[in-house]
């Protein structure tokens, strides 16, 4: 398979380009890729570039040799809003969730969430799980990268979700509805999940005032890890381009 790097600027013809330190250390002792060998680079824009390699030192040059407009995003336009979990399970969220091929996701902080992080801690970690996500475009083939949004409160996010436009689901184990029950939507979709423990009571109903529907997955309860990428698999087989 040929490797696939992003380029955090924007790429045009014929440039010759020095990839990031980390990307040129995992292609030089990991891929072991040498003078000449054939790479993909994509700037997030749409698209990708075949390139020519060109290894000096420790740092990894790639010359553009052509451009393909070659996409693969779901014509159903979806957003991942995560109850944020314990551990390191978001990391597994995020990179699921772009394999997947959702366009947005948002982490959310609800009453049971039990990692409660400072703003500074907070900002770290959304950037860690946006490097997740651009290494998750890299080996899926995707050429755009999802936008991980900054942490909100669920009440925050609830009050901006009421004044958007789209679909809204919440999974509730024991809902009535599934999504088998939903017509093709036309419209963008917010899919909500919950922490460890679930939604309070109170979460729900505001949810529900906010034009969120209830939905089961089936007659097991997931864990919030499984909950949020079983459902995006399963909109994409309904809806997407599965």
């Amino acid at each position: 398979m040929i490797p696939r790097f992003f380029c955090p600027f924007p790429l045009h013809p014929g440039a010759t380009v020095e990839l990031a330190a980390e990307a040129a250390h995992h292609a030089l002792k990991v891929l072991r890729v040498g003078a000449g060998d054939t790479a993909i680079l994509f700037d997030g824009r749409g698209g990708q570039w075949r390139a020519t390699l060109n290894p000096a030192g420790k740092a990894l040059r790639a010359t553009l040799i052509e451009f393909n407009d070659t996409e693969c995003e779901p014509p159903l336009v979806l957003t991942l809003v995560q109850a944020l979990p314990a551990s390191d399970k978001m990391d597994f969220v995020v990179q699921k969730a772009v394999e997947l091929g959702v366009a947005h996701i948002q982490p959310v902080a609800a009453k049971r969430s039990v990692v409660r992080l400072s703003a500074e801690r907070a900002e770290r970690r959304v950037e860690h799980w946006r490097n997740i996500a651009i290494a998750a475009c890299e080996q899926s083939g995707r050429n755009r990268i999802p936008a991980v949004a900054p942490i909100l409160d669920l009440p925050q996010y609830l009050g901006m979700a009421a004044r958007e436009n789209g679909l809204r689901f919440i999974c509730a184990p024991g809902a009535s509805g599934s999504l088998r029950d939903v017509a093709a939507p036309d419209a963008p979709i917010s899919l909500l999940v919950g922490p460890e423990g679930g939604f309070e009571e109170s979460e729900l109903l505001a949810a529900h005032a906010a034009g969120f529907h209830a939905i089961r997955l089936g007659p097991r309860v997931l864990r919030t890890e499984t909950a949020g990428p079983g459902a995006v698999a399963a909109m994409m087989a309904l809806w997407g381009d599965w």
